[in-house]
C-alpha cells in the first residue's frame, strides 16, 4: 500500500524523536555521573569552561563550551523549531483551526496552570520569581520516546497530539523567551539584525532555491542578534521560518522538509544529547535542603507534575465540552490523562529557560532549577509511562497504525 509523504514524515519525525528521547536521558545519566563522581567532576567542569575565541577583523566572539552549546548549537535545534512550526502551520496539524483547537487549547492550558503553581510557590523572592516558565514546556524527544516504550500500542493520533502540544509549547515558549528573557539592547546590532531578516524575507519572495544563501544569511544574522542582547537562539526561529516550504531545489525537493530532514538526525543525536551533558551534570556534593525542597525545586516540580497535567487535560475538556473539537481518532479520555502527564517532562526547554532565568545569579538557582526540572520530569515520565500501560489496548485499530515506509525518504 503507498502512502502520502506527509503521512510517512510523521512516521520518520516520531521515530527520529523517541530514539533521540532515549539518548537525551542516557546523556543526563552520563552528566550526573561525572558531575558526582570525585576526579571527574573537575574534569567535567573544566571541559566546560574551555575558552573558545574567534576573530575576524573587529569582530570578537569570547565563549567557553557550555556557552558555545547553549548559545550557538542550540540556534541550531531553535532552527530546527522554526523549520517545523512553519511546515505545520502550512500543511500540518497547525493548518486546520478543527484539528488545532484541540492541542492548541491543552498546550495553552499547560503553559498557564504551570506558571501559576510556580508564581504561587516563589512569591516571596523576586529573583525566584522570575523563572515562573520553567515548568511552562514540554520536552518533545523525552515525551516520545517514553512513549516509544509501549510499541505499537499508541495510536498514531495520540502520538500526534502529543506532537502538536510540544510544538505550540515551544512556540509559547520562543514568545516568552523573546519578551521576558532579554538583556541590555545594543540598537545597531539589533537594527543589523533586522536588516538580516529583511534580505531573507526577499530571498523568500524571489524563489531563491539555494539553502546556501539562507544559511549564509542567517549566520551573519544570528552573529548580529548574538551582539545585541536578544538570545541568539531566536535567530535560529527566525531564519527556519524565512525558509520556503513550496520553493524546490534541482532535486525536486521542498527546501524546508530538505534541511529538516538534514538537520534532525544532527539535532536528535548530538545537539540535544550535548545540551543535556552540559547542563544536566548537578553535583549533589554539599546541596543545602533549600536547593532540594526550595520553592524554586517545589515550584518546578509543582508545575510540571501538577500544573501540566492538570493543564493539559483540563484545556482539553473545555474545547470538547464546548464542541468546538472533538477527540482524536480512538483515543479515550484515559489516555489524555497519560499523555497529560508525559507532557510534564519539561527538560531541555525548561532548563534552557531557567539558564536564562537566572543567568548572573548565584549558583544555588541554577542547582535548584536543575534539581527541580531533572526529578520532576523524571517522576512525569515514570506516571505518564504507568498511567498508559495500564489503560492502552494490547494492540491499536487497524486504520490507525503508523503507515510503513519505504526508502524514497521524505
Amino acid at each position: 500500500m503507498k502512502h502520502s509523504k506527509p503521512a510517512k514524515a510523521i512516521r520518520r519525525f516520531l521515530e527520529l524523536q523517541a530514539a533521540g528521547g532515549i539518548l537525551l536521558l542516557a546523556a543526563s545519566g552520563v552528566a550526573l555521573l561525572f558531575a558526582n563522581i570525585p576526579g571527574l567532576g573537575d574534569w567535567y567542569q573544566y571541559f566546560l569552561n574551555v575558552p573558545i575565541e574567534i576573530k575576524l577583523g573587529g569582530l570578537e566572539l569570547n565563549k567557553n563550551v557550555l556557552l558555545v552549546i547553549n548559545d550557538g548549537l542550540m540556534a541550531i535545534f531553535f532552527l530546527l523549531v522554526g523549520l517545523e512550526i512553519k511546515r505545520e502551520a502550512l500543511e500540518g496539524e497547525l493548518a486546520s483551526p478543527s484539528r488545532l483547537a484541540l492541542p492548541a487549547i491543552a498546550a495553552l492550558g499547560g503553559v498557564a496552570l504551570p506558571g501559576a503553581i510556580y508564581a504561587w510557590m516563589t512569591w516571596g523572592d523576586p529573583v525566584a520569581v522570575k523563572g515562573w516558565a520553567i515548568p511552562a514546556a514540554t520536552d518533545i524527544a523525552f515525551s516520545l520516546g517514553v512513549l516509544s516504550l509501549l510499541g505499537n500500542r499508541v495510536p498514531l493520533s495520540l502520538k500526534v497530539f502529543l506532537t502538536t502540544v510540544a510544538v505550540v509549547d515551544d512556540l509559547a515558549a520562543i514568545v516568552i523567551i523573546a519578551i521576558l528573557y532579554t538583556s541590555q539592547l545594543s540598537l545597531t546590532s539589533l537594527l543589523l539584525g533586522i536588516g538580516g531578516l529583511a534580505i531573507l524575507v526577499i530571498l523568500n519572495r524571489l524563489r531563491v532555491k539555494h539553502l546556501g544563501a539562507y544559511l549564509l544569511v542567517g549566520a551573519i544574522m544570528w552573529v548580529c542578534v548574538l551582539k545585541s542582547g536578544v538570545h541568539a537562539t531566536l535567530a535560529g526561529v527566525a531564519l527556519g521560518l524565512a525558509i520556503p516550504l513550496k520553493v524546490k531545489n534541482d532535486r525536486g525537493e521542498s527546501l524546508l522538509r530538505h534541511l529538516e530532514h538534514i538537520l534532525h538526525p544532527w539535532v536528535a543525536f548530538l545537539i540535544l544529547p550535548l545540551f543535556a551533558f552540559a547542563n544536566a551534570g548537578v553535583s549533589f556534593k554539599g546541596v543545602s535542603s533549600e536547593a532540594l525542597f526550595g520553592p524554586i525545586t517545589l515550584g518546578i516540580a509543582g508545575g510540571l507534575c501538577l500544573g501540566k497535567p492538570l493543564g493539559v487535560f483540563g484545556g482539553s475538556v473545555l474545547i470538547v465540552w464546548t464542541g468546538l473539537a472533538k477527540l482524536p481518532k480512538n483515543v479515550t479520555w484515559s489516555m489524555m490523562a497519560g499523555v497529560g502527564f508525559l507532557a510534564g517532562i519539561g527538560f531541555t526547554m525548561s532548563l534552557f529557560i531557567g539558564m536564562l532565568a537566572f543567568e548572573g545569579e548565584g549558583g544555588h538557582y541554577a542547582v535548584a532549577t536543575r534539581v527541580g526540572v531533572f526529578g520532576a520530569s523524571i517522576l512525569s515520565a515514570i506516571a505518564g509511562y504507568l498511567v498508559l500501560r495500564m489503560i492502552l489496548p494490547r494492540s491499536v485499530a487497524a486504520g490507525d497504525r503508523p503507515p510503513a515506509i519505504d526508502g524514497n525518504g521524505v
